[in-house]
């Protein structure tokens, strides 16, 4: 299983995030992962680590794709990979009702379709720098020129069943958020890999992001997971891959413990079908450089070792 970091905790510092991606590579990890909420273009903020970089993939986890037309993040998408000399994996999604209607002012209607429909467009821009489309509600007759070293792997985020036949049958995998190992192996893993299967398609990749903190402290730590990640407990998409769980919240889905307890969670990830996991580091007590360093230090350990 690949391990990476989730670049966080300098949210609208770009130089900082730059450096960010320069010491994850430093430090031996496979990959650097940018969420895409309300500050940095995570794009951008690739492109330009991929000059300071040489070896580690640089993925987002995810894009939304509603503020970006298909052709749009293509054109993003193909410019990153070329910058990054060929390291780059774009991960999309379609972000939350409350989010795209509420805060956007856009339609949230049939997601599924929606994101089903982008992929038609996406895809085949991606992979031969045109395409034809009619849809209902994308029709695009459009190319782009831009020349890669090869095309950027492509994951959909998706916990639902539809979305995980999407991803399984049209996408490199899938990206999760807030999935523990239970729902990774009863329903993540087995979904998309059939999918895969019936279209004719390699085994997907299974990416788990979730908080993560080496202490001595567990009961502290899931207090802060429950104070910092309250939020996701509520949205419908990952409360029900908690209820899945049998979680009540994103507390009981963190990897938080002792060395060996967070190396025997991260392991069941991957035993559970986790070809990927993506750790946002959170800090627990009262020297919070200390406490990400143990957990970093673990992390490093685990590197080509799950």
């Amino acid at each position: 299983m690949r391990i990476g970091i989730m670049v966080g905790g300098v949210a609208g510092d770009v130089e900082r995030q730059v450096q960010q991606v320069a010491d994850i590579e430093a430090d031996g990890f496979d990959a650097a992962w940018f969420g895409q909420v309300f500050d940095t273009d995570v794009m951008t903020v690739i492109a330009l680590a991929g000059q300071r970089t040489s070896r580690i993939e640089l993925g987002t986890a995810v894009v939304p794709v509603y503020t970006r037309h298909p052709h749009v993040m293509a054109q993003q998408a193909l410019t990153t990979q070329a910058a990054t000399g060929g390291r780059f994996t774009l991960g999309v999604g379609l972000s939350h009702h409350m989010v795209v209607e509420n805060m956007w002012g856009l339609s949230y209607e049939k997601p599924a379709r929606y994101m089903r429909e982008y992929l038609s467009v996406l895809l085949p821009l991606i992979a031969e720098g045109k395409v034809a489309f009619q849809g209902q509600v994308f029709r695009v007759n459009a190319n782009l020129n831009v020349r890669v070293p090869k095309q950027p792997s492509v994951m959909v985020a998706a916990l639902a069943p539809q979305m995980l036949k999407l991803a399984g049958s049209r996408a490199d995998g899938t990206l999760t958020w807030m999935t523990g190992v239970k729902a990774v192996d009863t329903h993540v893993r087995p979904s998309i890999t059939a999918a895969a299967q019936e279209a004719g398609r390699p085994a997907p990749r299974i990416g788990v992001g979730l908080p993560v903190a080496v202490t001595d402290d567990a009961a502290a730590a899931r207090e802060t997971v429950s104070r910092l990640f309250a939020i996701y407990g509520q949205l419908p998409n990952y409360r029900r891959m908690l209820d899945k769980e049998g979680a009540a919240g994103p507390a009981d889905v963190a990897i938080v413990g002792s060395e060996r307890e967070v190396e025997r969670h991260v392991r069941d990830l991957a035993s559970a079908g986790a070809t990927d996991f993506f750790a946002a580091m959170f800090p627990v007590g009262s020297d919070p450089q200390a406490s990400l360093a143990r957990t970093r230090e673990l992390l490093k350990s685990l590197v080509g070792r799950v």
